[in-house]
């Protein structure tokens, strides 16, 4: 498929993946409620992460119908500096992530309209805790920590593919608890537009520098070592087609 078909697939399901963040927060604490698990310290945890999986899971198979779009920016790059999108270039990024970052804000803006006020509380971005330049760091270490783990788990790990996901869902559950006294740790630069641009913080260079500049090198640098790793062959020099 064309990049602009796979770029208006990245649109719609990062303005989904955006707006169902909430919604997985609302029911997480519901069925957790429901079950009377609230004391149970994991009950949270497995709750969402297997909710996360079964997202995936569906947003995957949109994804695939689109021609492999995707609802990360990080995610896009991991894969492309792996080179396990043989169709990807660096002037396909240029195209999607900006349908990405779009997506992220019609998702925000949904969220605001529809989720009703009283989970307000469910209704909140990413906020960098620490200086600048820490920030950046941690959001760059938080992605690689996740980019290396998506890769060595899809395709080192187990052969069951819910299983995969479960575990993909549960590592990064870990990183956004572990980055929540950091930067929020959302490892996705089109969710974090998303938000700063309703609040109007979408010409920082906060934003840019921890959650674009340091997400990417992150993502960039988990592909690497991850290419290193299982020993990988670069890909091939993409063939540019004569007028």
């Amino acid at each position: 498929m064309g990049i602009i078909t796979i770029a208006i697939g990245d649109a719609l399901l990062t303005s989904m993946w955006v707006f169902s963040m909430p919604l997985l927060k609302i029911f997480t604490f519901k069925i957790v409620g429901f079950l009377g698990a609230q004391t149970l310290p994991l009950a949270t945890l497995m709750v969402s992460t297997l909710l996360v999986s079964i997202l995936v899971m569906i947003f995957s198979f949109i994804g695939n119908v689109f021609g492999g779009a995707s609802f990360n920016p990080a995610a896009s790059m991991t894969f492309h500096v792996a080179g396990l999108k043989k169709n990807d270039s660096i002037l396909s990024m240029a195209v999607r992530f900006p349908a990405q970052a779009a997506g992220g804000v019609a998702g925000v803006k949904a969220a605001l309209g529809l989720i009703p006020a009283e989970y307000s509380n469910t209704l909140t971005g990413p906020s960098l805790k620490v200086d600048l330049h820490t920030g950046a760091v941690a959001e760059g270490l938080f992605t690689f920590g996740r980019s290396l783990a998506l890769l060595l788990i899809m395709f080192k790990g187990p052969k069951n593919g819910w299983v995969k996901q479960w575990l993909v869902s549960l590592a990064t559950a870990i990183l956004v608890l572990t980055g929540s006294r950091f930067t929020g740790a959302p490892m996705n630069p089109a969710s974090a537009f998303g938000w700063a641009y309703v609040n109007n913080r979408h010409n920082s260079w906060e934003l840019y520098y921890v959650y674009w500049i340091g997400a990417l090198f992150g993502a960039t640098l988990g592909a690497w070592v991850f290419r290193f790793m299982v020993s990988l062959p670069l890909p091939p020099p993409t063939k540019q087609k004569k007028a």
